[in-house]
């Protein structure tokens, strides 16, 4: 089997700014921690509902900036809150200022049944459409996207969701053909635009009985199509216990068991000091 990989979450709110940069900056020294993630909310989805929250994508390139060898993306990018060729642009300029370190992370966006991530929505103008608008959306920005980050041509695009006329994306990505795609979701619909366009595939990892039957479900999206399911990488995200780290190793060892090979761990705030150290000595190596 594999070693998996394994990396960081912070969410970009209730933290300030000088927060998330030292820890990440930390992580960056060390080896045993390959890859570091933020998450993409315009509102907090939990604490002080007026507390302090980050823009992802700015606060991503401002990283990207700071340090020199981890990977880094989004876990995952909303689809509803940016036209996917500005999307492109943007996560284009995050990969050339990383130096072609992006894992471009996306999602059809939050689900109807959150009532803290809907509400940012409303507070900014955006607008909210049914799940199935939505998946059918991702699919769509799917494909713009990879074709602004590799075709040579203007194009137009004429879909059901994307309209574009004179698209073209310049520069391209570092990463070529373009940076590894993640896709976020465990809804069925989802896992058919997964099996379709992902290089890797997130689940939450509240319920490692239901990752597995996910899993197993996008196998098979992926055999009806000709894909071989092993060709996306199956990536989890599992919360950090500062005062249980064994029941954070405990929950690895299951995921890994279970086919997970990227593993990413959501560090709570108020970050401890050293907390990347701690992470690589007590969860991922303990």
């Amino acid at each position: 089997m594999t070693q998996p990989s394994f990396g960081i979450m912070t969410a970009p709110m209730q933290v300030g700014y000088d927060d998330v940069l030292r820890v990440w900056r930390e992580a960056d020294a060390i080896p045993e921690i390959e890859h570091a993630w933020l998450f993409d909310h315009l509102m907090p989805i939990g604490g002080d509902l007026a507390g302090p929250i980050f823009e992802g994508w700015t606060l991503l390139s401002a990283l990207a900036a700071r340090t020199e060898r981890l990977r880094l993306g989004l876990l995952v990018t909303s689809n509803r809150f940016r036209p996917p060729a500005m999307l492109a642009k943007i996560a284009t300029t995050v990969d050339i200022v990383s130096g072609g370190r992006l894992d471009f992370g996306i999602g059809a966006g939050s689900r109807p049944s959150h009532p803290l991530a809907r509400r940012e929505y409303d507070a900014h103008g955006l607008p909210y459409h049914d799940a199935a608008h939505a998946v059918a959306a991702l699919a769509e920005a799917c494909t713009v996207i990879r074709r602004l980050w590799t075709e040579e041509e203007p194009f137009g695009f004429d879909g059901d969701y994307v309209r574009l006329t004179g698209a073209f994306g310049s520069p391209k990505p570092v990463q070529r053909p373009h940076p590894p795609i993640m896709i976020g979701g465990r809804a069925a619909s989802t896992l058919r635009v997964v099996a379709a366009h992902a290089d890797l595939w997130n689940i939450p990892g509240g319920d490692i009985d239901d990752a597995v039957k996910r899993s197993a479900l996008l196998d098979r999206y992926c055999t009806e199509i000709g894909r071989d399911p092993a060709s996306i990488t199956r990536s989890i995200h599992l919360p950090v216990s500062y005062e249980r780290p064994g029941t954070t190793r405990n929950a690895i060892g299951e995921a890994v068991d279970a086919g997970f090979g990227h593993i990413v761990l959501g560090l709570p705030d108020p970050y401890p000091a050293d907390v990347a150290r701690w992470v690589a000595d007590e969860v991922i190596g303990g």
